[in-house]
């Protein structure tokens, strides 16, 4: 198992970030050797700054929160992105799309990012919005964002839906071992905001976590340590 501080992505994902709290939380990362900062596309050339030659990755979000920008759209932020700095993409896929069975432009939705961050060296996270799914659907996006190129199934945005939960995190585990997808990892994120959770988390089968809490969580680790 990894140091439990390369589960976490720092993130900071408000609409009214400053640039003050985004170099806050990049020094956090490095003072804590956190995996990455997740931010949004705008705030990621100052990250790229903060965290030169750090070792902190920076991700940035594409189709955020909703989903719903047209594909070229988020390809086209992607892109953006990893040219400022991003070497992680977490882009959401269209959720009403896949809610109503549009499978295939839930596909090329993801293909097109993933074409375009594969050309940057960077990886894929793909958010499904557990919390908006049933059962039945959260799978079918899981195969889906599999077969198109996704690196990690992220669980949540945060801002719709439910956040993250165990059941979820089992469930998408359980589906990518069934599809031969072992090599596909699970970020889970939204309504992280204690060790006892995040703990649980690691324990279903995330191998990454998403959390504005990171130093709290990570503080209370130490101090049980």
């Amino acid at each position: 198992m990894k140091p439990f501080n390369k589960y976490f992505d720092h993130t900071m994902l408000k609409p009214d970030a400053s640039q003050a709290e985004i170099k806050l939380l990049c020094s956090e990362a490095v003072e804590y050797d956190f995996c990455a900062v997740c931010v949004n596309p705008c705030h990621v050339s100052l990250a790229s700054e903060e965290l030169k030659k750090t070792g902190v990755r920076i991700a940035a979000v594409t189709g955020f929160p909703f989903g719903a920008s047209e594909m070229s759209a988020k390809a086209y932020e992607a892109e953006k992105a990893c040219g400022s700095g991003a070497v992680e993409i977490d882009m959401v896929l269209n959720i009403g799309a896949l809610k109503e069975g549009r499978y295939k432009y839930v596909a090329d939705d993801i293909g097109q990012v993933a074409s375009t961050v594969y050309d940057n060296d960077a990886i894929l996270k793909v958010i499904i919005e557990t919390g908006m799914l049933t059962d039945e659907q959260l799978i079918k996006a899981v195969k889906i964002a599999a077969d198109s190129g996704a690196d990690f199934i992220k669980t949540s945005t945060g801002f719709l839906g439910n956040g993250a939960s165990i059941e979820s995190v089992k469930l998408i585990r359980a589906t990518l071992d069934d599809i031969t997808g072992k090599h596909i990892q699970i970020k889970a994120s939204g309504g992280i905001r204690d060790l006892d959770t995040a703990q649980k988390m690691i324990k279903a089968g995330a191998e990454r976590l998403g959390t504005s809490s990171t130093v709290s969580i990570f503080s209370e680790y130490l101090k049980r340590s």
